[in-house]
């Protein structure tokens, strides 16, 4: 999220069971920087403007990590 994102950090949350219709564990990577509005476990939701959008975030994460 750092290198990837341009991120000043990241915050991790785990969840299994709880609140799940189907009980599986799933990880939260999110990226975080200074005044991003992250609220305990709340952070704001926003929507990519379209899937080209979407997909330049998922290309530059995946060469983050490669």
């Amino acid at each position: 999220m750092v290198s990837g994102l341009g991120a000043q950090g990241s915050f991790v949350a785990m969840n299994n069971t709880v609140s799940q219709s189907v009980p599986h564990l799933h990880l939260h990577v999110v990226p975080r920087t200074k005044g991003d509005g992250l609220r305990g476990f709340f952070w704001p939701r926003t929507t990519y403007a379209d899937d080209a959008e979407r997909a330049a975030y998922g290309e530059r994460i995946r060469s983050a990590l490669g």
